[in-house]
Protein backbone atom coordinates (compact mmCIF):
# COMPACT_ATOMS: atom_id res chain seq x y z
CA UNK A 1 0.00 0.00 0.00
CA UNK A 2 1.49 3.32 -1.07
CA UNK A 3 1.06 6.69 0.62
CA UNK A 4 -0.52 9.60 -1.27
CA UNK A 5 -1.04 13.30 -0.55
CA UNK A 6 -4.52 14.83 -0.74
CA UNK A 7 -5.47 18.35 0.32
CA UNK A 8 -2.81 18.68 3.00
CA UNK A 9 -2.89 15.13 4.37
CA UNK A 10 -0.86 12.00 3.73
CA UNK A 11 -3.16 9.01 3.37
CA UNK A 12 -3.03 5.47 1.92
CA UNK A 13 -3.66 5.80 -1.81
CA UNK A 14 -6.63 3.43 -1.61
CA UNK A 15 -8.32 5.83 0.82
CA UNK A 16 -7.83 9.00 -1.25
CA UNK A 17 -11.22 10.29 -2.46
CA UNK A 18 -12.43 13.32 -4.44
CA UNK A 19 -15.91 14.61 -5.26
CA UNK A 20 -17.48 13.43 -8.55
CA UNK A 21 -18.19 17.12 -9.15
CA UNK A 22 -14.48 17.93 -9.11
CA UNK A 23 -13.72 19.86 -12.30
CA UNK A 24 -10.61 17.81 -12.84
CA UNK A 25 -12.87 14.77 -13.17
CA UNK A 26 -15.59 16.46 -15.21
CA UNK A 27 -13.52 18.71 -17.49
CA UNK A 28 -9.86 17.78 -17.12
CA UNK A 29 -9.65 21.26 -15.58
CA UNK A 30 -6.27 21.03 -13.91
CA UNK A 31 -2.49 21.05 -14.22
CA UNK A 32 -0.04 18.28 -13.37
CA UNK A 33 3.66 17.53 -13.07
CA UNK A 34 5.71 14.34 -12.85
CA UNK A 35 9.01 14.53 -10.96
CA UNK A 36 11.45 11.60 -11.27
CA UNK A 37 13.76 10.52 -8.47
CA UNK A 38 16.54 7.98 -8.14
CA UNK A 39 17.88 6.70 -4.80
CA UNK A 40 15.85 9.41 -3.06
CA UNK A 41 17.18 12.32 -5.14
CA UNK A 42 14.88 14.39 -7.38
CA UNK A 43 15.64 15.46 -10.94
CA UNK A 44 14.76 18.99 -12.03
CA UNK A 45 12.62 19.89 -9.02
CA UNK A 46 12.96 23.68 -9.39
CA UNK A 47 12.23 23.54 -13.11
CA UNK A 48 9.15 21.39 -12.53
CA UNK A 49 7.84 23.84 -9.94
CA UNK A 50 8.38 26.77 -12.28
CA UNK A 51 6.39 25.04 -15.03
CA UNK A 52 3.71 24.02 -12.52
CA UNK A 53 3.28 27.67 -11.52
CA UNK A 54 3.07 28.84 -15.15
CA UNK A 55 0.47 26.20 -15.95
CA UNK A 56 -1.77 27.20 -13.05
CA UNK A 57 -1.54 30.84 -14.10
CA UNK A 58 -2.33 29.96 -17.73
CA UNK A 59 -5.69 28.44 -16.78
CA UNK A 60 -6.32 30.89 -13.92
CA UNK A 61 -6.35 28.49 -11.00
CA UNK A 62 -5.78 30.57 -7.89
CA UNK A 63 -3.21 28.50 -6.05
CA UNK A 64 0.20 29.73 -4.99
CA UNK A 65 3.09 27.28 -5.21
CA UNK A 66 5.35 27.40 -2.15
CA UNK A 67 8.50 25.73 -3.44
CA UNK A 68 9.88 24.76 -0.01
CA UNK A 69 6.59 23.24 1.14
CA UNK A 70 6.24 21.29 -2.10
CA UNK A 71 9.80 20.03 -1.84
CA UNK A 72 8.93 18.63 1.59
CA UNK A 73 5.75 17.01 0.23
CA UNK A 74 7.52 15.41 -2.73
CA UNK A 75 10.44 14.22 -0.63
CA UNK A 76 8.09 12.66 1.92
CA UNK A 77 6.19 10.84 -0.85
CA UNK A 78 9.52 9.47 -2.07
CA UNK A 79 10.77 8.50 1.37
CA UNK A 80 7.51 6.95 2.58
CA UNK A 81 7.15 4.81 -0.54
CA UNK A 82 10.70 3.61 -1.15
CA UNK A 83 10.21 0.41 0.85
CA UNK A 84 7.25 -0.51 -1.35
CA UNK A 85 8.32 0.93 -4.70
CA UNK A 86 12.11 0.72 -4.61
CA UNK A 87 14.73 3.34 -5.35
CA UNK A 88 13.38 4.59 -8.69
CA UNK A 89 10.23 6.64 -8.03
CA UNK A 90 8.15 9.12 -9.97
CA UNK A 91 5.95 11.59 -8.10
CA UNK A 92 2.77 12.75 -9.82
CA UNK A 93 1.39 16.12 -8.67
CA UNK A 94 -2.05 17.33 -9.70
CA UNK A 95 -3.98 20.51 -8.92
CA UNK A 96 -7.51 20.80 -10.28
CA UNK A 97 -9.81 23.78 -9.94
CA UNK A 98 -11.81 21.87 -7.34
CA UNK A 99 -15.39 20.74 -6.81
CA UNK A 100 -18.27 23.04 -7.73
CA UNK A 101 -21.94 22.52 -6.84
CA UNK A 102 -22.93 22.10 -10.49
CA UNK A 103 -21.51 21.20 -13.89
CA UNK A 104 -20.97 24.53 -15.62
CA UNK A 105 -18.29 25.26 -18.22
CA UNK A 106 -17.14 28.69 -17.00
CA UNK A 107 -14.61 28.96 -14.19
CA UNK A 108 -16.50 29.11 -10.87
CA UNK A 109 -15.61 31.54 -8.11
CA UNK A 110 -14.95 30.64 -4.50
CA UNK A 111 -13.97 27.02 -5.21
CA UNK A 112 -11.04 25.48 -3.34
CA UNK A 113 -8.54 23.68 -5.59
CA UNK A 114 -8.02 19.95 -5.16
CA UNK A 115 -4.35 19.14 -4.50
CA UNK A 116 -3.20 15.56 -5.03
CA UNK A 117 0.07 13.66 -5.29
CA UNK A 118 1.12 10.04 -5.41
CA UNK A 119 4.24 7.96 -6.03
CA UNK A 120 4.82 5.23 -8.58
CA UNK A 121 7.73 3.01 -9.58
CA UNK A 122 10.02 4.05 -12.42
CA UNK A 123 12.17 1.74 -14.52
CA UNK A 124 15.80 1.61 -13.51
CA UNK A 125 18.05 3.94 -15.55
CA UNK A 126 19.87 2.29 -18.42
CA UNK A 127 23.60 2.55 -19.01
CA UNK A 128 25.01 5.00 -21.53
CA UNK A 129 26.25 2.19 -23.77
CA UNK A 130 25.15 2.34 -27.40
CA UNK A 131 26.30 -1.22 -28.04
CA UNK A 132 24.09 -2.59 -25.26
CA UNK A 133 21.00 -0.45 -25.97
CA UNK A 134 18.76 -1.88 -28.73
CA UNK A 135 17.04 1.44 -29.44
CA UNK A 136 13.29 1.83 -29.82
CA UNK A 137 10.77 1.94 -32.63
CA UNK A 138 8.04 4.58 -32.75
CA UNK A 139 4.87 5.23 -34.69
CA UNK A 140 4.21 8.34 -36.78
CA UNK A 141 1.00 10.38 -37.04
CA UNK A 142 -0.40 13.80 -37.83
CA UNK A 143 -0.87 15.79 -34.64
CA UNK A 144 -4.62 15.90 -33.95
CA UNK A 145 -4.55 17.33 -30.42
CA UNK A 146 -5.64 20.79 -29.27
CA UNK A 147 -3.53 23.88 -29.99
CA UNK A 148 -2.44 24.68 -26.44
CA UNK A 149 0.00 21.84 -25.92
CA UNK A 150 2.42 24.12 -24.05
CA UNK A 151 0.03 23.91 -21.07
CA UNK A 152 0.54 20.69 -19.06
CA UNK A 153 -3.17 20.13 -18.70
CA UNK A 154 -4.71 17.02 -17.19
CA UNK A 155 -7.04 16.88 -20.23
CA UNK A 156 -4.89 14.32 -22.04
CA UNK A 157 -7.34 12.35 -24.18
CA UNK A 158 -5.72 13.54 -27.42
CA UNK A 159 -2.31 12.43 -26.17
CA UNK A 160 -3.74 9.14 -24.94
CA UNK A 161 -5.27 8.38 -28.34
CA UNK A 162 -1.98 9.07 -30.10
CA UNK A 163 -0.08 6.93 -27.59
CA UNK A 164 -2.60 4.13 -28.04
CA UNK A 165 -1.63 3.98 -31.72
CA UNK A 166 1.93 3.13 -30.69
CA UNK A 167 0.68 0.45 -28.30
CA UNK A 168 -1.41 -1.17 -31.04
CA UNK A 169 1.57 -1.10 -33.40
CA UNK A 170 3.95 -2.53 -30.79
CA UNK A 171 6.02 0.65 -30.55
CA UNK A 172 7.36 2.81 -27.73
CA UNK A 173 5.76 6.14 -28.73
CA UNK A 174 4.05 8.11 -31.51
CA UNK A 175 5.93 11.01 -33.09
CA UNK A 176 3.68 13.82 -34.31
CA UNK A 177 3.80 16.33 -37.17
CA UNK A 178 1.55 19.30 -37.94
CA UNK A 179 -0.38 20.25 -41.10
CA UNK A 180 2.79 21.74 -42.58
CA UNK A 181 4.72 18.49 -42.17
CA UNK A 182 6.75 19.90 -39.25
CA UNK A 183 7.59 17.80 -36.20
CA UNK A 184 5.89 19.02 -33.02
CA UNK A 185 6.66 16.44 -30.33
CA UNK A 186 5.56 12.92 -29.39
CA UNK A 187 2.43 11.97 -27.48
CA UNK A 188 4.27 12.15 -24.15
CA UNK A 189 7.81 13.19 -25.07
CA UNK A 190 9.90 15.83 -26.81
CA UNK A 191 11.92 15.06 -29.94
CA UNK A 192 15.58 15.62 -30.87
CA UNK A 193 17.46 14.79 -34.05
CA UNK A 194 21.16 14.63 -34.84
CA UNK A 195 22.54 15.26 -38.34
CA UNK A 196 26.24 15.49 -39.23
CA UNK A 197 27.17 15.81 -35.55
CA UNK A 198 24.75 18.66 -34.80
CA UNK A 199 21.59 18.34 -32.72
CA UNK A 200 18.24 20.07 -33.12
CA UNK A 201 14.84 20.11 -31.45
CA UNK A 202 11.62 21.94 -32.38
CA UNK A 203 11.32 25.47 -30.91
CA UNK A 204 8.95 26.08 -28.03
CA UNK A 205 5.51 27.34 -29.00
CA UNK A 206 1.88 26.36 -28.41
CA UNK A 207 2.35 23.08 -30.31
CA UNK A 208 4.55 21.36 -27.73
CA UNK A 209 5.23 21.06 -24.04
CA UNK A 210 8.33 22.78 -22.63
CA UNK A 211 9.72 19.53 -21.28
CA UNK A 212 11.98 19.64 -18.25
CA UNK A 213 14.11 16.79 -19.57
CA UNK A 214 14.26 18.64 -22.91
CA UNK A 215 15.66 21.65 -21.04
CA UNK A 216 18.25 19.52 -19.22
CA UNK A 217 19.30 17.78 -22.44
CA UNK A 218 19.83 21.13 -24.17
CA UNK A 219 22.16 22.10 -21.33
CA UNK A 220 24.02 18.78 -21.57
CA UNK A 221 24.52 19.24 -25.31
CA UNK A 222 26.05 22.64 -24.69
CA UNK A 223 28.26 21.28 -21.91
CA UNK A 224 29.41 18.52 -24.24
CA UNK A 225 30.39 21.08 -26.88
CA UNK A 226 27.85 19.75 -29.38
CA UNK A 227 26.20 22.37 -31.56
CA UNK A 228 22.47 22.46 -30.94
CA UNK A 229 19.65 24.57 -32.33
CA UNK A 230 15.98 25.00 -31.58
CA UNK A 231 14.46 25.14 -35.04
CA UNK A 232 11.67 23.83 -37.22
CA UNK A 233 12.30 20.19 -38.14
CA UNK A 234 10.47 18.81 -41.15
CA UNK A 235 9.26 15.25 -41.48
CA UNK A 236 11.87 14.72 -44.18
CA UNK A 237 14.64 15.96 -41.89
CA UNK A 238 13.48 13.64 -39.14
CA UNK A 239 13.49 10.58 -41.39
CA UNK A 240 16.90 11.41 -42.87
CA UNK A 241 18.54 12.15 -39.50
CA UNK A 242 21.56 10.21 -38.27
CA UNK A 243 20.01 9.88 -34.80
CA UNK A 244 16.57 10.52 -33.28
CA UNK A 245 15.85 10.72 -29.56
CA UNK A 246 12.76 11.30 -27.46
CA UNK A 247 13.02 12.82 -23.99
CA UNK A 248 10.76 12.82 -20.94
CA UNK A 249 10.95 12.50 -17.17
CA UNK A 250 10.25 8.77 -17.35
CA UNK A 251 12.13 7.89 -20.55
CA UNK A 252 15.07 10.23 -19.88
CA UNK A 253 16.76 10.12 -23.33
CA UNK A 254 15.47 7.23 -25.43
CA UNK A 255 17.26 6.57 -28.74
CA UNK A 256 15.00 5.77 -31.70
CA UNK A 257 16.18 3.46 -34.47
CA UNK A 258 12.95 3.15 -36.46
CA UNK A 259 10.11 5.61 -37.19
CA UNK A 260 7.13 3.92 -38.77
CA UNK A 261 8.60 1.86 -41.61
CA UNK A 262 11.72 4.05 -41.82
CA UNK A 263 15.08 3.06 -40.40
CA UNK A 264 16.97 5.90 -38.73
CA UNK A 265 20.63 6.15 -39.79
CA UNK A 266 22.28 2.76 -39.76
CA UNK A 267 19.56 1.33 -37.53
CA UNK A 268 21.79 1.35 -34.45
CA UNK A 269 22.02 3.60 -31.40
CA UNK A 270 24.36 6.50 -32.14
CA UNK A 271 27.58 7.85 -30.68
CA UNK A 272 26.16 11.28 -29.88
CA UNK A 273 23.36 9.73 -27.81
CA UNK A 274 25.94 7.75 -25.82
CA UNK A 275 28.03 10.85 -25.12
CA UNK A 276 25.08 13.05 -24.15
CA UNK A 277 23.30 10.41 -22.09
CA UNK A 278 26.48 9.69 -20.14
CA UNK A 279 26.74 13.39 -19.30
CA UNK A 280 23.03 13.63 -18.49
CA UNK A 281 23.32 10.66 -16.12
CA UNK A 282 26.15 12.43 -14.28
CA UNK A 283 24.57 15.90 -14.20
CA UNK A 284 20.80 15.35 -13.87
CA UNK A 285 20.71 15.96 -10.12
CA UNK A 286 22.61 19.24 -10.28
CA UNK A 287 21.49 20.95 -13.50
Amino acid sequence: MTIAYLNGEFVPLEQARISPLDRGFLFGDGIYEVIPSYAGKMVGFSQHMARFTKGLAAIEIDYKINKDEWQDVVQRLIDENRETLGDNIGVYLHISRGADTRRYHAYPEGVTPTVFGFAFALSAPVKADRHAHPGASVSLAEDLRWERCHIKSTALLGNVMHFQQSVKEGNAETLLYNHQGEITEASSSNVFIVKDGEAATPPLDNQLLPGITRMLVLECLRLAGIKVSEKVITLGELLSADEVWITSSGKEILPIVKVGDNQIGDGKVGEIWEKVFALYSEQKFVL
